[in-house]
């Protein structure tokens, strides 16, 4: 899952980028709201976490903008903005969800992984599919009732695939989920996770689409 950061304020940001990159997802930081605005054209994002008082944009302006394009993508405001006429504000701009700062970052992690659910139809805190199960809060995976040992990108790879089982991921799509700014991505890194996380779960969980990319097998 890949997410984009707007915040302006570094000891606020470091904390929360720390955090998400613990949990496992991908993570961009906008600083200020031009920043945001041409960062959400690319429409990457699973989710945003906004700021609202930014320089050169106001995080209300950016989500008004956006949504008005139709944006999509959940979002949710990290303010000290604490007036109910605030929060009232910001949800009607678009806001999923609205945090006032000072927040527990346990808390913010815990609002993230709800929104994902929520965004990919998913009423559980487990994905299962078939066989596998994985909970995203322990960052655990296990098979036939057997805990599986994954690496990082591994268990990210596989989130993806488990949160959407029908849908056919490019290999740039992976890409833009399991990696950030900044970070190097090989031509063949995603062939190189596939193929180790297929020696982890068998072979036939992962189904190569050619042409096209991976999806997980179907379930009977």
């Amino acid at each position: 899952m890949r997410m984009l950061l707007v915040e302006d304020d570094e000891m606020i940001g470091e904390p929360i980028m720390e955090t998400m990159r613990r949990a496992g997802y991908a993570i961009d930081w906008a600083h200020d709201g031009r920043e945001a605005e041409l960062s959400l054209d690319h429409d990457v994002y699973d989710l945003v976490l906004l700021d609202l008082g930014l320089p050169k944009a106001d995080g209300i302006d950016v989500l008004n903008r956006y949504r008005r394009r139709g944006g999509s993508t959940p979002v949710i405001i990290l303010t000290a903005r604490d007036a109910v006429e605030d929060r009232i504000a910001g949800l009607d701009a678009g806001a999923d969800d609205y945090l006032v700062k000072p927040f527990d970052l346990d808390e913010l992690a815990a609002r993230v992984r709800a929104l994902l659910r929520r965004r990919t139809g998913q009423t559980s805190p487990l994905y299962t599919h078939g066989d596998l199960t994985l909970d995203p809060v322990g960052h655990e995976v296990t098979l036939r009732g057997e805990p599986l040992s994954l690496l990082p990108r591994e268990f990210s790879l596989l989130q993806a695939l488990i949160e959407e089982p029908r849908r056919v991921f490019t290999r740039s799509e992976l890409e833009e989920k399991l990696y950030g700014w900044g970070e190097e991505v090989g031509s063949n890194t995603i062939e190189v996770h596939v193929s180790y996380l297929r020696r982890k779960l068998g072979a036939e969980h992962i189904v190569t689409v050619r042409g096209v990319g991976y999806r997980l097998k179907r379930c009977e």
